[in-house]
């Protein structure tokens, strides 16, 4: 159900002052129940021994979790905020990028859940694999009625 009008474009933008952009988190490819995303492995996602640190790969899975799961509701009406997450970081990475493949196994009316398989760009090789669980949540409506 991806909106007509969600591009990568309107998608990166929303990445805009966030912790997304701040890692060099970009939106790549956008889909049916599908969203794609790219982040460097350097400076910024490192951890002290040089490697990819878990903690971010953590971050763009919920990152490309959170932006799928919102594709899939009416986000004047409707919140998906994150449930739960777990990974399993399967393989160091030094440099390079890494690109992170979200694909939606349940979305539901009140909960989402949603599959991110992490590799390394350059040789494939499968990074760390991720599940989220999105809770789907009200927004309060304004009322045009003074209090």
């Amino acid at each position: 159900m991806t909106p007509p009008t969600a591009d990568l474009a309107q998608l990166n933008a929303w990445c805009r002052n966030t912790l997304g952009e701040h890692l060099g988190i970009e939106i790549t490819e956008v889909g049916d129940k599908l969203l794609v995303g790219r982040m460097p492995v350097d400076h910024r996602t490192h951890q002290p021994m040089g490697l990819l640190h878990g903690g971010a790969s953590v971050a763009l899975a919920e990152t490309l979790g959170s932006i799928g799961a919102a594709l899939q509701v009416d986000v004047r009406k409707k919140a998906c905020v994150g449930l739960e997450i777990n990974a399993n970081h399967l393989k160091g990475v030094h440099s390079g990028y890494v690109v992170g493949r979200a694909t939606a196994l349940h979305v539901g009316r009140s909960t989402q859940v949603w599959e991110i398989r992490i590799t390394h760009e350059e040789t494939g090789a499968l990074v760390c694999i991720s599940r989220i669980t999105m809770a789907v949540i009200d927004i309060p409506q304004k009322s045009d009625q003074p209090a």
